[in-house]
């Protein structure tokens, strides 16, 4: 009885000191807004969203968001002849296509930072290497500046530097986005434990939005 005792102890002392997992808050600027409805004032508290965007995909495909409907979806930024961190993150990138590509839910996208170089053919044939699906994760080109701005609004740095290995400058982020078009967490691309941790924070989201 007294080993019993001392085993139910135990266990709830587990579980107090367990810290909880913390929520997905949508990540950036918040806005309040006013409305009525009913007669009474109501306030809507509206997130930052990744705003609409059209680029061409591997397959010369015009993608735009409504491609991402009712869709979680990762994002990250790269360019093919990246000679640093790229094929690290897209060995990671990997990882997450592997453990997700059967789930319809869910769809994975690349942009290059290089469009210049990165044509829709140079895509393809990099997408022929990491042996992936179009309709599952889409490496996406276009106008350059667009493709800038849609990687600021993901928060992820991205700039053209001469003085850097390849000519651009960019992080090794990659970013979890719910069917809102709301970010909601990122991880380090280059570390295996934080890419573990995004692996189950895409389950966590998938559990909240698909109830």
């Amino acid at each position: 009885m007294k080993k019993i005792l001392i085993c139910i102890s135990l266990i709830l002392i587990y579980f107090a000191c367990a810290e909880p997992e913390k929520p997905l808050i949508p990540l950036g600027n918040v806005d309040y807004v006013e409305r009525t409805e009913n007669g009474q004032t109501l306030i809507d508290t509206v997130y930052h969203t990744v705003p609409d965007f059209s680029f061409l995909n591997q397959d010369g495909k015009t993608i735009t968001q409504a491609d991402f409907e009712n869709k979680v979806y990762v994002s990250d930024f790269f360019f093919t002849h990246c000679p640093t961190i790229c094929p690290t993150v897209k060995a990671q990138m990997l990882r997450i296509y592997n453990t997700y590509k059967g789930d319809d839910r869910f769809l994975m996208v690349s942009h290059t930072i290089d469009p210049v170089r990165d044509s829709v053919a140079v895509l393809k044939k990099y997408a022929t290497k990491l042996q992936i699906e179009t309709d599952k994760w889409y490496l996406l080109t276009g106008n350059k500046a667009e493709l800038y701005e849609t990687a600021h609004q993901h928060f992820v740095p991205a700039a053209e530097d001469k003085d850097a290995p390849g000519g651009f400058t960019h992080g090794g982020h990659i970013v979890l986005v719910d069917t809102k078009k709301r970010v909601r967490t990122y991880c380090d691309g280059t570390d295996p434990k934080d890419v573990d941790r995004l692996i189950k924070d895409i389950k966590r989201l998938m559990n909240e939005e698909f109830k």
